[in-house]
């Protein structure tokens, strides 16, 4: 479906008399144009959106810990990822476990 790469990135910073690098890991997602035009609509896709939005931010906020409002939309995203992942699961379970192996995201536990 898709391919995802991580791809580090090395700044240079100076802050007073001494200097400091950080590293910055980008997420990347790489899909051939046909699964561009898919259908963007599936849950599959909203899905797939958003655990990329959730691992950018995430890198975002091992740098920028007090970033709140960064934090506060990674909290939005999660909601509506779990939501979606919560239908799937009712609406058909081989595509819901499908998605969950080929994203590596964990199985909430159910009593």
């Amino acid at each position: 479906m898709a391919l995802l790469l991580l791809i580090s990135k090395i700044h240079i910073c100076k802050k007073g008399k001494g200097h400091f690098f950080m590293v910055k890991n980008s997420f990347i997602s790489v899909r051939s144009q046909k699964e561009k035009e898919e259908n963007r609509g599936s849950v599959e896709f909203q899905v797939f959106s958003f655990t990329t939005k959730i691992r950018r931010l995430t890198s975002h906020l091992e740098l920028h810990k007090k970033d709140s409002s960064s934090q506060r939309g990674l909290r939005k995203i999660l909601g509506k990822r779990q939501r979606l992942l919560a239908y799937l699961s009712k609406k058909n379970r081989e595509r819901y476990k499908e998605l969950i192996g080929e994203f590596d995201i964990r199985e909430r536990k159910t009593r």
